[in-house]
């Protein structure tokens, strides 16, 4: 047990997406930490507000890219204040990837964003929900370029940073990883794609011979099935749509992204911006609850 409340910044996000309306909602659940979110205060009523000011007013459901610097500045106090010890973990509300990239920003994603402010070597998106823990050998790539960024290497350094983080932040003693293959039924012994031979195959051995228990490669279409499932604790997808549809088929408005292989704790929602909900008051908060419920958990012991 925690012998005082975490605390935890909660960046709003996209100001014309629901972010900012899920942050407010959060004053009405009963969470044990000090919750503090980021972003302009006049988006904001009802919290602990620490100030980002827009760069011009907001319209709910209408982008502007002249936001997007905005919305950078909003993630890079939360990381300053996580490297700097204020805050105890970040929790991110959605962004609009496209409203930056047209702001002239190259914008990948969060995650990529988080690695390159926090210099983190290797990071791993996981999904949480449902019952499972799912993670991406790689994330937001063309499925044409997959194949390539899957190396012995990279899954080497996935896997390592798996089995630390559920180590360290989820208290898993010894984690059982399973490994998906990436083409079907696993390349078949080479006759539908060699990269279960020549990549993954190795790389899971290699973890193993240094003390990792990942077992695989799995084809992807029986890697989710109950009994796997009850003797693991984390599954590792080759790509983003091949994990996360299953994850969100069970969790789906509850789910969880947490970002592995970073300095602090970082978790987020499984969603977009909704542009389509916002300023509508219908949006879900449920996603951005269980997000900072978990960011408390991992949180470090104070």
């Amino acid at each position: 047990m925690k012998s005082a409340r975490p605390v935890i910044a909660v960046t709003s996000g996209e100001p014309a997406g629901i972010g900012p309306e899920l942050c407010v909602k959060l004053a009405g659940a009963a969470l044990p930490a000090r919750i503090v979110a980021i972003g302009d205060r006049s988006l904001l009523d009802a919290l602990e507000v620490e100030h980002v000011a827009l760069r011009r007013p907001s319209v709910p459901g209408k982008l502007d890219p002249a936001n997007s610097r905005y919305v950078l500045e909003v993630l890079d106090r939360a990381i300053d204040g996580c490297l700097r010890g204020e805050y105890d973990a970040m929790v991110t509300a959605p962004v609009q990837k496209s409203t930056i990239n047209d702001a002239g920003i190259a914008f990948t994603g969060h995650t990529e964003y988080l690695a390159e402010r926090a210099r983190a070597e290797h990071v791993v998106m996981m999904l949480v929900g449902g019952g499972l823990r799912v993670a991406l050998a790689t994330t937001h790539l063309p499925l044409s370029e997959v194949p390539k960024n899957i190396t012995r290497e990279s899954l080497g350094r996935t896997l390592r940073v798996l089995d630390h983080d559920l180590r360290k932040r989820f208290r898993i003693a010894r984690p059982r990883i399973l490994v998906s293959g990436l083409n079907p039924h696993s390349g078949e012994s080479g006759h539908l794609g060699r990269e279960e031979v020549d990549v993954i195959a190795p790389a899971i051995a290699a973890a193993v011979a240094a003390g990792i228990d990942a077992s695989g490669p799995i084809p992807a279409d029986t890697l989710f099935v109950p009994d796997r499932l009850a003797k693991a604790d984390c599954a590792l997808a080759m790509f983003h749509d091949q994990g996360l549809p299953v994850l969100k088929y069970a969790s789906f408005g509850r789910g969880v992204n947490v970002t592995l292989g970073l300095p602090f704790v970082r978790t987020s929602v499984d969603h977009g911006t909704a542009l389509d909900l916002a300023g509508s008051g219908r949006a879900d908060p449920g996603s951005l609850i269980e997000a900072v419920k978990l960011a408390i958990e991992l949180a470090p012991a104070a």
